[in-house]
Parts: structure tokens; sequence; C-alpha cells
């Protein structure tokens, strides 16, 4: 049964509309995630839906009485409010109801007896409104997204407001929730955690993501902002992609005949003055109604045009850390970590934030020296940085300045070119470009700062979260640039896909300042991650393999012929197993490998993941097995 729907909606800002007699039905319970194009309307989409705009044209209809929750991507708080107070504010009149209690708890804390009675009267009503289970609800969220619960809003930086709008949204208990790039400024751990509850989420649920893994675990139908229209695709995002180069190539098809058409008649029409007189007046007509269907034909955006200058090339060594220690204060961030990069690295920093990956970075880039330990740094290093927080850019100033830096034109892979031609390869209209930043979505803002940093002539790029907010396109532009720049690449990103398509291997966060250098890109990470609890499981077995041996009648009383037989030849197999998983791990840390065998990488990856399941499967049998014995050893103690 529909929660809402759009029904022949418009909207447009200028003269080219975003939504163009758009439907759309959301049901209870289904998860839709809404892609297209930066700059396409999809924020616009669910303003509408939530309430936040109004269309030009057409009806939006919810259902009586729904409650609806919005993330928005540039959210707003009450600078006033503590970080619970402003994740409290979907709760309605709880909300004032728990942050009196709070206030009459911290009076009574600071010795103010007087506040007792406040304090139990507070505490009567919550119990009738259950408050203390939305109250729970409150700091289990903000918990999970790591926000302090007193701190106030005006001290959050960019990234903890964007976590604190996702707290508001999910304490609120919506029957729709409405998400606008809701990973942006998460972890990996954090957007996993997401992933598990909206996947268990209970109402309607429409979301905009770049995340192509999140879209994947998350999404059961994909619908798509296109031109101003809206196009449905049930099932995955996976199977979105394959149906889509089919409706485009068929789309292609059905132009170039149509222009093919067009042409001819084109051709009739410009005839000498014998065939003007004895043309066709139907035919005619027809030619104007070809001539005006071209004119209203709402091209495809192109591809962002991306290039690198990439420069000298730096020495073979870029950096080299021995036995490197960094703390503020009692937090060590990095703890007694060497490692070299070389040149043609491509490195990915993976852990969870605040870990220290930009302290590391700066470590490894000569800005910030360490507590202990050496870092030795290459020659000829040409940076250019990517900053995720885009300090670099000067809201008052147009995209014009912002790139051309005082210069009408740019030097790009060899090439001099103006400004206005080089910005319009990343998608910028002329009247846009004079504009100020400000006013440009988080999309494009992102294409800018790419712009600028691809017009700088860099053997060594450091690319901090440089996939928030860019649209699916842009982004497998982007891997395919960075796979075939033969410079250095320092890459800090939660977004496990575009690891997995760039990096060869990758520095993670181990916990308490440690890290560990690992080949290949997050998934085996990953595996890694799996195989220690695979062990730490197998260790436990083992532990409870080493107690006293039942009665053999006892046993044979539980376990079938087949099931001991079974259970005996389990070790051998686990064994085995274990033994081809290591010598494929030997394989995969050589980094040679990445670099001249591709197709046998992708190979060995695939059969250590079939490995992985495989001794996860036979260990959980062995479980099976033994816990089957151990019963059937009870009456014999």
């Amino acid at each position: 049964m529909p929660v809402a729907k759009l029904d022949n909606v418009s909207l447009a800002y200028g003269h080219v509309p975003l939504l163009d007699r758009v439907a759309l039905s959301l049901d209870a319970d289904e998860k839709v995630a809404l892609i297209g194009r930066n700059g396409s309307g999809k924020s616009s989409l669910l303003k509408v839906l939530a309430g936040a705009a109004a269309p030009d044209d057409g009806r939006v209809w919810r259902q009586p009485g729904l409650r609806v929750a919005w993330l928005a991507q540039e959210p707003q708080f009450d600078a006033a409010h503590s970080v619970f107070d402003a994740a409290a504010e979907g709760l309605g009149d709880v909300r004032r109801l728990l942050s009196d209690y709070e206030a009459a708890a911290g009076a009574v804390e600071g010795g103010d007896a007087s506040a007792l009675t406040d304090l139990e009267r507070l505490g009567t009503r919550l119990d009738t409104v259950d408050g203390w289970r939305l109250k729970s609800r409150v700091d289990s969220v903000l918990a999970r997204l790591r926000l302090s619960a007193p701190a106030a809003v005006d001290a959050l930086s960019g990234g903890q407001r964007k976590r604190l709008a996702l707290a508001r949204a999910l304490v609120a208990e919506p029957e729709l929730l409405l998400l606008d790039e809701p990973t942006n400024h998460l972890d990996v751990d954090s957007i996993e955690w997401l992933e598990e509850l909206l996947r268990s989420f209970n109402g309607a649920l429409l979301f905009v993501t770049h995340d192509r893994v999140f879209l994947d675990r998350v999404a059961d139908r994909i619908v798509e902002l296109d031109r101003g229209r809206l196009t449905s695709f049930p099932g995955s995002f996976s199977a979105y992609r394959d149906r889509k180069a089919q409706q485009l190539a068929d789309e292609d098809a059905q132009q170039e005949k149509f222009d093919r058409v067009l042409a001819q008649e084109e051709a009739w029409i410009r005839r000498g003055v014998e065939a003007r007189r004895t043309r066709d007046a139907g035919r005619v007509r027809r030619l104007e109604r070809l001539r005006q269907e071209r004119a209203a034909r709402r091209e495809r955006l192109g591809n962002v045009g991306l290039a690198l200058e990439e420069g000298e090339r730096s020495g073979r060594l870029v950096a080299e850390l021995t036995h490197v220690s960094k703390a503020f204060d009692t937090n060590v961030v990095v703890r007694d970590f060497s490692c070299r990069i070389l040149r043609g690295d491509k490195v990915g920093l993976i852990g969870p934030n605040a870990a220290g990956k930009t302290t590391l970075i700066r470590l490894m880039l000569g800005e910030t020296a360490p507590d202990s330990g050496r870092v030795r740094r290459g020659t000829r290093l040409a940076i250019a940085y990517f900053d995720q927080f885009r300090a670099q850019l000067d809201d008052e100033a147009s995209v014009f300045e912002t790139v051309g830096q005082g210069s009408d034109y740019v030097e790009v892979a060899g090439a001099r070119k103006h400004v206005m031609s080089y910005l319009g390869e990343f998608l910028f209209a002329p009247e846009r470009v004079r504009s100020p930043v400000k006013s440009l979505s988080g999309g494009e803002r992102n294409r800018v700062l790419l712009a600028r940093l691809f017009a700088k002539s860099a053997n060594v790029l450091v690319l901090d979260e440089p996939t928030n907010d860019l649209d699916l396109e842009t982004l497998e532009l982007l891997e395919g640039l960075l796979q075939e720049y033969s410079g250095t690449v320092l890459l800090v990103s939660h977004d496990r896909a575009f690891l997995d398509n760039v990096v060869t291997q990758v520095i993670a966060s181990d916990g308490g300042g440690r890290w560990v250098e690992n080949p290949g890109g997050y998934e085996e990470w990953a595996r890694v991650l799996r195989a220690r609890a695979g062990r730490a499981a197998a260790e436990r077995l083992a532990e409870a393999s080493d107690r006293p041996e039942p009665a053999r009648g006892a046993r044979q009383a539980k376990l079938s012929y087949n099931e001991a037989q079974e259970l005996k030849a389990l070790p051998k197999q686990l064994e085995a197993l274990e033994r081809e998983q290591a010598e494929l791990g030997r394989r995969l840390a050589d980094p040679d490998l990445y670099r001249s065998d591709p197709e046998r990488v992708k190979a060995a990856k695939l059969r250590y993941a079939e490995l992985d399941e495989l001794l996860l499967q036979l260990l959980a049998r062995w479980e099976d097995l033994k816990g089957k014995q151990g019963t059937a050893s009870s009456p014999a103690r």
C-alpha cells in the first residue's frame, strides 16, 4: 500500500525543468534508491516529498498522519541546542520532557536538593509516554555515531553535523525516511551498521547515495532521475547497471534513426525550384513536427573530462617511516609504525573517524613531526592535496577565480586551456562559471576542487574523501583516471568499492594507535579480519576439544556412524584449506603480482573468498558435531 505519491509533478529552477511531469509511488516497507547526475534534481525531489518545497505543478500525496523524517544534504540546527536536544527534535513533545529531565538531573548532581521534586515529576511523566525507551534509543544512536550527548551543536565539525542529522532522522521512528547522502563522513563500521539498520527498517525508505556497495546491500528498487524524467528499475543496483546499459544502447539507436530521417527530409525541402513547386504539404508539416521534436530533445549530459598533469617523476622512494609514534596528550594515534611508500604505489588509509588517518599522512609528507622514530622523505615530490572539508575554497570567489587563480588559462596534460573551456569539461555551464562558490551544490564543489587539483603538476596525489557528493558516472571516471595515473596516490576513503578499484595496498587502523599494512583493497583487509575471527573461533573450539573425551558408548548414542566419521575427517580438511589459503595469502602479499598479472590477482582473490566461506562452513559444522557429541557425553559424567 502506498504511503506517498508524486502525480504529474513538475519543478524548475531557471529554464530547465528538474522534474518534468514525474510520477512516483512509495510503498510501505519499500527501500528505494534515487540516483542521477549531480544537479539533476535528486535533492529537490526529496524536499518536495518531505514537504520542504512545493512543486510548480502536479500533486504530492502523503498518507494522513504519516511520520516523515528527512536528512538534508546541508542540515540545519539550533546553535543553542546540545547534541542530545538536536537528536531528540524528531520526538515532538517528548523531547522537551527529556531535556527538562536531563537539566533537573544535572542540577541534582550539582547539589541542588530542590530539583529532586522536578526530577520525580518529570520521571513520572516520562513513564506514561514511553520516554525511557525513546531516551535509550537516542543514547544508543548517538553512541553508535560517536557523538557526545552533552556537546554543543555549534562546536561540531561539518562531518559531525551530518552524523547528528542522521541521528535526528533515525530516532524519530518515521514511517517514511528520506536520506540525502547518508554515508558522507561516516567510517566503514558506521556505514555497515547503517546498512543493517536500514535493511531491518519497517517503514518506506527513499535515499540518495553514491556508495555502490551500500546501494547493492540496501535497495530493492532503483529509481533514476535523468533529464527531468523518472525511470524505475526493480531489483539491485547491479541489475540496474545491466538494464541501463541496454537502455542507453537502444536510445542511441533510436536517436540515430530519427536523425537520419530528419536529415533526409531536410535534404528534400532544400531541393531546387522545381521540387519546391511540387512538394507535398503533409510532408512539410511532418518536417516541422520532426524539427520541433528534435529541438525539444534533452541530450544526456556528457562525462567530466578528467586528465592529470603528472609533472616530473619523483624519486623511487616517496616516504619511509621507521618505528614512528605520535600522540596528542594521552591519545596515541600512531604507535611504533614502520612502512615504505614507493613511486607508483596507490595506498588506501582505512580506519574509524578520528583514528589518525590524516595525522599519518601528515607524518609521511613531513608536515607533522613524530614524537619518536624516523621519517625519511623522497626527492622531487610535487604534492597536490584534495581536502574533504573543502577548506581550500573561498565561498565568495567565483568558480572561474577559484580554478584560474589569477590567470585566464591553465596548463593541463601539456596543453594550455582557457579556464572557461576547461571548466566546461567538468560540466559547468558558462553561466555557472561566474557564480560564487557558495551557490554550488556539494557535488559541484567537489568538481571545482577536482578541476583545481588536476590543473596542478603533481607526482603525489593526496585525496581525502574525494568521493563525497560525486555522482556515479564521475566516480567511475575518477577511478579509471587514478588506475592509469603513474604517480603515487595516498587515498583516505570509506567508499569500499572505490578502494577496491583503485588501491594496490591499504594501511588500516588496528586499534590503540596500531596500523597494519596489507596488500590489495578493502575487501582483502576485510578477509584478514574475517580470518582472524575464524582463527579465534577455531582456538575456542580447540580449547573445548582438549577437555576429556566422553565415554565411547555415550558418544555413539548421539552421533551416527557417518557423523562420527565426518567429525574425524574435519580437522584434516580444515588443515588442507588453511594451507591453501596461506599460500594464496603469500601470493597476494607480493605487490609485483598486482602490477604484472592483474588477471591472476582476480582469480586468487576469488579463490581466497571461496576458501573463507568453506572454512567458516566447516568450522560451523565441526562446532555442531562437537556440541552434539558433548550432549551425548553428559549422562556418562
